[in-house]
């Protein structure tokens, strides 16, 4: 069965996490090149979720390779009320952060959490880490500083719960973005938004997992993607606009976005930015 986009009252549903290169604040530029009709919704970097949440597809397929991530979606999917039983507990104080941090230090400890403590956990963290950064380091740590926030809304009841709601149909999976091929047919619509190239060798922001993803990534991204194609899938790639992004998509359809991004150590260096959208 195809289908268009799926309007209903759960419109209004947002992303629970701020995720780095998030796409919120792109999806008017995005809209126009999203196809209208498609099969099933594939999305192997869920990220925060931000097109998913404003397409709202009826037969959805959204995975990731980070566990704490896919973690939070089950649980938000499963059992929102004791998520946010759970939220309502944490408290936005600097020695209380660090002690919450730490819990990852302790392997043994840290596996004795339940499944609701781990993601209202990692949702804490998002909320009140220092400009809503995850970042781990190559030990697999969180590792991301107290923020500097006036009043963060750790527990946003009315969102999670919409989101559950959204979620109950969707088929969430642990896995690196290859496991898409499991799942892609003809028609269907594939979204990847990887982690980007860097522009230089100084800007690697990294890393949503302990595994960066590095050049050689890209490049089995690029097999993938045109598996995808070759597969008669209706495929949307998001990267940075580079020489080395830009040569090894030639052969596609290159769109360029001015994105504005918050997230940089400098803050010189925020503000709008050259992005690319790839088609097929």
């Amino acid at each position: 069965m195809v289908f268009a986009r799926n309007l209903t009252k759960h419109t209004q549903t947002h992303p629970f996490l701020k995720w780095a290169g998030g796409k919120r604040q792109l999806i008017p530029q995005m809209d126009k090149f999203f196809p209208k009709k498609y099969n099933k919704y594939i999305e192997p970097f869920i990220g925060g979720g931000a097109v998913f949440f404003y397409l709202l597809p009826e037969n959805s397929i959204i995975s990731d390779n980070n566990p704490d991530l896919i973690n939070c979606y089950k649980v938000v999917k499963e059992d929102v009320e004791g998520l946010i039983e759970s939220l309502k507990k944490h408290r936005y104080e600097k020695d209380y952060y660090y002690e919450i941090r730490s819990l990852d230090r302790d392997q043994n400890q840290y596996a004795e959490l339940s499944d609701v403590e781990k993601a209202s956990r990692s949702i804490y963290l998002n909320k009140s880490g220092y400009n809503g950064l995850y970042r781990v380091n190559s030990k697999g740590l969180f590792n991301v500083p107290f923020g500097r926030h006036k009043n963060p809304k750790i527990c946003d009841e009315e969102n999670l719960r919409k989101v559950s709601i959204v979620l109950k149909n969707v088929k969430i999976v642990l896995g690196s973005f290859e496991i898409c091929l499991d799942f892609a047919e003809k028609d269907d619509f594939v979204y990847l938004d990887p982690p980007y190239y860097p522009l230089s060798d100084t800007a690697l922001f990294t890393s949503y997992t302990k595994n960066s993803f590095d050049k050689s990534s890209q490049i089995k991204l690029h097999e993938v993607f045109k598996e995808l194609d070759n597969r008669g899938c209706k495929i949307v790639l998001s990267n940075s606009y580079s020489e080395f992004i830009l040569d090894l998509y030639k052969d596609f359809k290159i769109v360029t976005l001015k994105a504005k991004r918050n997230i940089n150590s400098n803050s010189q260096k925020r503000g709008l930015i050259n992005e690319v959208l790839i088609l097929n």
